[in-house]
């Protein structure tokens, strides 16, 4: 598509769209997935997939529910589009945008950590920084701005993919036996670039298009070059294959497998099959330093942290309700080995809150005029939740112990044997038809294979969390080493005036 005809698409967008239009586009325009050796012909009825794409369609419908929150008008049709596009110049429009975007983590309780606004806030970021893409090339900057447009416009889905395949990871995209194992420029045309190869891990292949982000991690050497780009394409782009992970979604009743059921978000490897990219559709080509630099200076992996936080929250509360909720049903309240662990949720969900109340409290405007959120609580908050998720897991298996392994189905609740439950799995402070599909509930957060797959994936959200670390250092180091200075005057003052009584002595 190219950016005339975008920009016509935008002149009869519909603006904030509804479910039944989510599920529309996703009928006549398939992404290309691929699950258990098929091709998906369908991924609004397909079993593994038909649970989390109409929770996503229901987050669209949630929108207009709330639309005086999530919505605002387009400054190009005047149409409602979602707040997840605005660009914040105040500190009242980026609160605006918190509370928007907490609309849908309420919903999902945090369990989809891809929902669309996590890429809207990047794509946004890219735009408002597009000068900073049109300094290596005025066209970049040109398609950054029209893109967001045309997203906002039609409130568009995306995936994203990022990292390179695992092989030798001893070795360099470039110095990998295939030079075409990650995805990389085969060649260039008038027309565009020619893409071969493969990227993971894209979240939400249930999307309307992907947008493929530099790395961060590439070296500033010619080598690297060819795997240095950015763009956007549709899903279905002829070449462009997803192959999804077995779900995480059985099948089973919401009463079964009440999370895995709603949530299941699906991941997937995209292979790049000589896939054309069209120069209108290219954000940063063949620039390994703006590679490099692209999430810091636009601003990108601010307003992505910022979304994250804010689903963060929403997930540390509903795992903090959970807990309680078990307890007093079993009548364990009064242990206090209980209220410590009621209490470790309780501080990881309120640091969480304290993070974000900062990062909006301390925002400035950025060099390209956006009120961009501090960053210093956000990285602090993006480095500390792979740890505190798995422990509020585990604290949820402590609780439950062995009532989590131990709960019946639907089936057993309908089947011959219901006298039996019912008189068996009675809880101190309810019956067994309260107890079970909660301790079921607790089961998906803490054992199942959709939880599971959250605990992994909030350990490595943000990449590996040791390689997170050294980048904080990196990154922060200015304000570290003021510190140890404080210090090291702090010693240096004991020091002297040691010496200098010894010296009147």
């Amino acid at each position: 598509m190219d950016s005339v005809s975008r920009l016509e698409i935008t002149a009869k967008s519909p603006g904030a769209r509804r479910g039944a239009q989510v599920l529309q586009r996703l009928r006549e325009q398939p992404p290309n997935l691929w699950y258990r050796g098929e091709q998906v012909k369908d991924v609004t009825a397909h079993p593994a997939l038909r649970g989390g794409v109409h929770t996503l369609a229901a987050l669209y419908d949630l929108q207009w529910q709330h639309a005086d929150v999530t919505l605002f008008d387009s400054p190009t049709t005047g149409r409602k589009v979602a707040r997840s596009f605005l660009i914040p110049r105040t500190q009242a429009e980026l609160r605006s945008i918190t509370a928007a975007m907490r609309v849908w983590q309420d919903h999902t309780h945090g369990m989809m950590g891809r929902s669309p606004d996590y890429i809207s806030r990047a794509m946004t970021g890219f735009a408002a920084a597009a000068d900073f893409l049109a300094a290596a090339d005025a066209r970049f900057g040109l398609n950054a701005r029209r893109y967001h447009e045309y997203l906002r416009e039609n409130d568009l889905c995306l995936t994203h993919t990022l990292a390179t395949p695992q092989a030798n990871r001893a070795a360099s995209s470039a110095q990998q036996a295939d030079p075409f194992l990650a995805a990389r420029i085969k060649e260039e045309t008038d027309a565009g670039l020619v893409i071969r190869g493969a990227r993971m891990l894209a979240t939400l292949p249930v999307s309307d298009e992907i947008m493929v982000f530099p790395s961060t991690v590439l070296r500033s050497s010619e080598e690297d070059a060819p795997y240095a780009f950015a763009f956007s394409i549709p899903s279905n782009t002829p070449g462009l294959r997803f192959i999804c992970r077995e779900s995480v979604d059985h099948g089973r009743s919401h009463y079964d497998h009440p999370l895995g059921s709603r949530f299941e978000e699906m991941d997937a490897l995209v292979v790049f099959d000589d896939v054309r990219v069209p120069w209108e559709n290219v954000l940063l080509h063949r620039d390994v330093e703006r590679c490099n630099q692209a999430y810091a200076r636009t601003g990108a992996a601010v307003h992505m942290t910022h979304q994250v936080v804010v689903k963060n929250i929403a997930k540390s509360e509903f795992l903090l309700g959970l807990a309680s909720l078990m307890v007093s049903t079993i009548g364990a309240e009064n242990f206090q080995h209980i209220q410590e662990k009621l209490a470790e949720i309780w501080v990881g969900m309120e640091a969480m809150k304290a993070f974000l109340r900062a990062a909006e409290a301390d925002a400035a405007l950025d060099e390209w005029g956006v009120m961009r959120p501090a960053w210093n609580p956000l990285d602090a908050a993006r480095n500390l939740y792979p740890r505190l998720y798995p422990r509020m897991v585990e604290i949820i298996q402590q609780i439950g112990a062995s009532g989590l392994v131990t709960m019946p189905t639907e089936a057993d609740v309908r089947g011959p044997l219901a006298e039996d439950i019912r008189r068996y799995y009675q809880a101190a402070r309810a019956e067994a038809h309260d107890r079970i599909p909660l301790f079921r509930l607790a089961w998906d957060v803490a054992l199942s294979a959709f939880g599971s797959r959250q605990v992994l994936y909030e350990r490595f959200f943000f990449g590996d969390p040791v390689r997170m670390a050294g980048a904080l250092v990196a990154g922060h180091n200015g304000e570290i080493q003021r510190h140890a200075e404080q210090v090291r005057e702090f010693v240096r003052q004991g020091r002297d005036a040691a010496f200098a009584s010894a010296a009147s002595a």
